[in-house]
């Protein structure tokens, strides 16, 4: 089936975007991969008049590091980018296995990271890996630039915080905490690529105190922190107790639904099956 019409826009700069998005925002999409759009058009989901290719903007496509404000990745970043980076393997561990673990690799040589927390599926694998390490999202349009913290950026199915005038220039990744670790976990039908039927990210530190930050994907109308967690590893107990401690907080802090891909009782019960795994996994108990 052939995708409806549309005129396709191509600018070089944030400043020529900024200026398409402030006359055409309401009948505009966004394209950096196009992993997701392209197939929302196809199934005639949204239909666009104006399609604007933002993988030429030079100034979207930076991936850097620093000691002092951490990890920068531009909305035109792709997914293969990620995974090749040494600091997102090392120091961002749920981000790297959570881009790994998106689809395949070809998808993810077009795919990105904004354009998948842009599309706000609840199912989507990077967010709960940006949001235990406390990712901010910054936002422009006619009217500035602004920072958007990553637990207020998911709105609804497919609904951000963004303006029709706005777009996503880059995620930010402060540095983790001394010591920490993260991981991200994905529960599927099948061994290949597959959306989540839950999805769980986790960071762990133990320095002077325990930070613990679980978050996930698929069980709520969008990604979800279960910050009470935290509350497992503040008493005393072995690590395997406050493992299964913290497993308990768990449904209280999740509302999946039942639909074609599984039950809603499945969904929780994975849930606390793969925190329990994760937490194992980033302790060394496995």
């Amino acid at each position: 089936m052939p995708l409806p019409e549309f005129d396709f826009i191509r600018p070089k700069s944030v400043e020529e975007l900024t200026s398409i998005l402030a006359k055409h925002g309401g009948e505009a999409k966004l394209m950096a991969g196009g992993t997701d759009l392209l197939v929302l058009m196809r199934d005639r989901l949204v239909r666009p008049k104006y399609v604007v290719d933002i993988k030429g903007i030079e100034e979207l496509r930076g991936l850097s590091w620093d000691e002092g404000r951490g990890l920068t990745i531009g909305a035109a970043v792709t997914m293969n980018e990620i995974i090749a980076s040494d600091v997102v393997r090392e120091r961002f561990g749920a981000l790297w296995s959570a881009a790994s673990d998106l689809a395949d690799p070809t998808v993810r040589s077009r795919a990105t990271l904004v354009g998948n927390i842009c599309n706000a599926s609840p199912a989507a694998d990077t967010a709960p890996a940006l949001l235990v390490h406390n990712a901010e999202v910054e936002a422009a349009g006619a009217k500035g630039s602004k920072k958007i913290p990553i637990e207020d950026f998911f709105k609804g199915v497919k609904r951000t915080a963004l303006g029709p005038d706005e777009f996503v220039k880059a995620v930010h990744l402060p540095n983790p905490p001394d010591g920490a670790k993260s991981w991200y976990l994905k529960w599927k039908r099948t061994w290949g690529e597959d959306l989540a039927l839950v999805g769980v990210a986790a960071l762990v530190a133990n320095s002077k105190k325990w930070i613990v930050r679980v978050a996930f994907s698929s069980v709520a109308p969008t990604p979800v922190l279960v910050p009470d967690v935290q509350k497992a590893f503040e008493g005393v107990g072995t690590l395997e107790e406050k493992i299964e401690k913290a497993a308990t907080f768990i449904p209280g802090g999740i509302c999946p639904i039942t639909d074609v891909r599984c039950q809603a009782e499945y969904r929780t019960y994975i849930a606390s099956v793969l925190v329990k795994r994760v937490l194992r996994k980033l302790l060394g108990l496995r």
